[in-house]
């Protein structure tokens, strides 16, 4: 696992820019976009390229051991290791499913009024799954419950039925990069806003919605 991969993102134009990363810093990325999608209330932004990154170093790793001489003890250490990065990724997709359909109609509404620079929340599966489940809940709770309703309650609105993601709630982060000047909210009526800075390397309890931008562009790791 020592040659580097090509990875493709966008930079802050909106462009394309390609990012060289080892095996190690890409599995790296990987655990950092699955740490803060498992801690973060709301759905973040897709991480594709990663996805499709380590899937395809995966069936190359797959490759390597089959091709690795038998009784070697090094296949043993490798495939345990593919094992946990296979979990890692699955887990990874499953938190991100979990949170499609339990905030589906404010995920559609957030990549619908999203500006064209800005990038998607949604990996374009993960955009036609979330469009299908409306599709069948709506469905459903058109056949089993409103059809037998009085007219004027027929019509249900499904943004104002299904909760949206709680962006008040706590989390604990560490900070890769130092930040100044931060904004936190009072918590009470009688407490003023007031600023923080954080340093590098120190761990915070403190609201989602304070540092969504800061694990947005990676100052931030949710722990």
């Amino acid at each position: 696992m020592s040659e580097e991969l090509d990875l493709t993102g966008q930079d802050s134009d909106g462009g394309s820019e390609e990012v060289v990363l080892t095996p190690a810093e890409l599995i790296e990325r990987l655990e950092q976009a699955w740490m803060n999608e498992k801690f973060a209330p709301d759905l973040l932004e897709s991480k594709p390229e990663i996805v499709e990154c380590v899937m395809e170093q995966l069936d190359h790793m797959e490759e390597n051991l089959r091709r690795a001489k038998k009784g070697d003890l090094k296949v043993g250490i490798h495939r345990m290791e593919m094992e946990r990065i296979r979990y890692v990724l699955s887990s990874y997709l499953r938190c991100r499913l979990m949170k499609i359909e339990k905030f589906f109609p404010h995920v559609l509404e957030k990549e619908k009024t999203r500006h064209e620079e800005e990038p998607s929340i949604l990996s374009p599966a993960e955009l036609a799954f979330a469009k299908e489940y409306m599709v069948n809940t709506e469905t459903y709770l058109r056949n089993v419950a409103l059809k037998h309703m009085p007219p004027n309650l027929q019509k249900v609105d499904l943004l104002r039925s299904v909760p949206k993601p709680d962006l008040d709630s706590y989390v604990f982060l560490r900070v890769k990069e130092r930040q100044e000047n931060i904004l936190v909210e009072p918590e009470t009526d009688e407490q003023r806003d007031y600023v923080i800075d954080l340093e590098e390397g120190s761990q915070h309890l403190i609201r989602y919605k304070t540092i969504a931008p800061l694990v947005a562009s990676g100052a931030v790791q949710l722990i």
